[in-house]
């Protein structure tokens, strides 16, 4: 099913710019500007099951992208900058901001060169735990756990079920199937299950954090140049809706207290972990409002409009995507025309 889906995606991505379309509507589909979702940025290392390789894209993807944006006259600007745009309602030219989520090693290795030569500012969201190097990472324990095993035991809501996963194809069966049913339930029952296959599996939880995540020592240095700013991701990287009240307040406002104390800076702009409709809600983007975030930024895809200044902590991005390193796809995401079909096609239904 998720291989169809990313079929159909690139075909509607390819149809989109064969028949001009990106062209056509990019003046009524096109706003003030984008602000673009990234995580890793690293040579891709070829293996059958990968399921989390939506959240990597290739070195000369993001030059491709970056090189392509100012082709079709993008400004590179900061945060600050796209906000007070998107305040004025005002941008002559549409503007482009590059976000990193989570805070990995890889973007100051392979990301930071390539925006110093197209001079494109980021912002890096850190999870401060992740910095500390003490937390679990848990979908890439899950990835690894399945990926070590030849069989998994898990309650998919009739007992406890075996699932193969001897092969490639078995693994990508039983993620997706582990994955989505643990996404719809409780956050704690999430990270025990992952925990407990994990363990099973002999994968150690806090070895992703060690490996991958900068340490409050190369954040430090990376966060002197230039081109870099750090904002806020909470302490743990939960999932906000689904956790109550003083929980959610206490992972933003104790993260952005760690990047004060460790970094001496203050993150004036917030990242909601995972970010789409079950991981923050109006809840959250209150909270983050009465604390004090400039804004804060989800995973809800779009373009930033004149509309969006009323909303300054539901912010939507647009995701660079593993999947989709095409041209095609470039083409229609910076053209916002995805977004523009989606919004006719809610009217529509609705």
């Amino acid at each position: 099913m998720a291989a169809a889906r990313t079929q159909a995606f690139r075909a509607a991505f390819a149809a989109l710019r064969a028949g001009g379309l990106n062209r056509g509507l990019r003046a009524r589909a096109q706003g003030l500007g984008v602000i673009l979702t990234l995580h890793h940025v690293r040579p891709w290392r070829a293996r059958d099951f990968a399921p989390n390789r939506l959240l990597e894209i290739e070195p000369a993807f993001l030059d491709q992208a970056l090189a392509g944006a100012r082709k079709l006259g993008f400004d590179f600007v900061s945060l600050d900058e796209a906000w007070r745009r998107t305040l004025t309602g005002v941008s002559y030219r549409p503007f482009l901001h590059v976000t990193f989520d989570d805070g990995y090693r890889d973007v100051r290795d392979h990301a930071l060169p390539i925006l110093e030569r197209h001079g494109a500012p980021a912002t890096l969201f850190v999870a401060s735990r992740f910095a500390e190097q003490d937390a679990d990472i848990w979908w890439l324990e899950l990835e690894e756990a399945i990926a070590r095993s030849r069989r998994i035991y898990m309650d998919l809501g009739r007992g406890e079920a075996v699932l193969p996963t001897a092969t490639a194809r078995q693994k990508q069966a039983a993620w997706n199937a582990v994955y989505w049913r643990l996404r719809s339930g409780s956050e704690e029952h999430l990270r025990a299950e992952v925990r407990r296959l994990g363990r099973a599996a002999g994968v150690d939880p806090l070895s992703f954090a060690r490996e991958l995540c900068m340490d409050w020592n190369e954040l430090k240095e990376v966060a002197r140049h230039p081109l870099i700013a750090i904002g806020a991701h909470t302490v743990t990287h939960p999932m906000l809706a689904k956790h109550p009240d003083d929980v959610a307040r206490a992972e933003m406002a104790d993260s952005r207290e760690a990047i004060r104390r460790k970094l001496g800076l203050e993150a004036a702009h917030f990242a909601y972990p995972v970010g789409d409709r079950s991981a923050a809600g109006p809840r959250d983007y209150a909270l983050a409002a009465e604390l004090g975030f400039t804004t804060a930024v989800t995973t809800r895809p779009g373009h930033i409009h004149r509309s969006h200044a009323a909303t300054p902590t539901a912010l939507p991005r647009v995701s660079l995507n593993g999947h989709f390193q095409t041209a095609a796809a470039l083409d229609a995401l910076l053209a916002g025309t995805p977004f523009l079909l989606m919004r006719m096609l809610k009217r529509g239904r609705a």
